[in-house]
């Protein structure tokens, strides 16, 4: 059950190659980074198994790390048709995975999580990181760019959490 004063945030950046996750604990007001990084998959790998890869690993860091809410991107691509049918294809097992372990799903489309995280919808990709750093109190910029996203995609959901529940 999601509750506004003790929320654990699981943010996801989908990708077949690399998928991004991150979880914030949101109390209150405050919020704290839990844990974040990466789940790789290798090109020499069926796609099938790739995608297997990434509900394995995500299962066991939902079930390590119990969060109430999945927040997750939505795809945005404009060139190729094919890499994008693929991340499709990560993001529903993904979905999946959130939806077996009951989770309340939460989609995030690039703009929102960069109007969250900057105040500015088009900002650059260096300019979400640089505020990531400083908003979670950060030691050094999160790496890599797939984690850096996935606690953008995570800040921005405990942002809007008091309008969504």
């Amino acid at each position: 059950m999601v509750n506004k004063d003790n929320t654990i945030i699981l943010g996801i950046d989908p990708g077949f190659a690399i998928t991004g996750f991150a979880f914030l604990l949101k109390q209150k007001n405050e919020l704290k980074v839990i844990d974040y990084g990466v789940i790789k998959t290798s090109a020499s790998e069926s796609f099938d198994k790739r995608l297997k890869k990434i509900y394995t690993k995500l299962d066991k860091l939902i079930r390590k790390y119990q969060p109430q809410i999945l927040a997750i991107e939505d795809l945005f691509f404009a060139k190729n048709a094919k890499t994008a049918i693929k991340v499709g294809q990560a993001r529903g097992v993904v979905v999946l995975c959130g939806v077996l372990n009951e989770l309340k799903i939460y989609d995030f489309t690039p703009l929102q999580i960069k109007q969250a995280v900057t105040t500015y919808g088009r900002a650059e990709k260096t300019q979400v990181q640089k505020m990531i750093k400083l908003l979670l109190n950060l030691k050094t910029i999160p790496q890599p760019d797939d984690a850096a996203d996935a606690l953008a995609i995570a800040y921005a959901c405990a942002q809007s959490l008091t309008t969504k529940l």
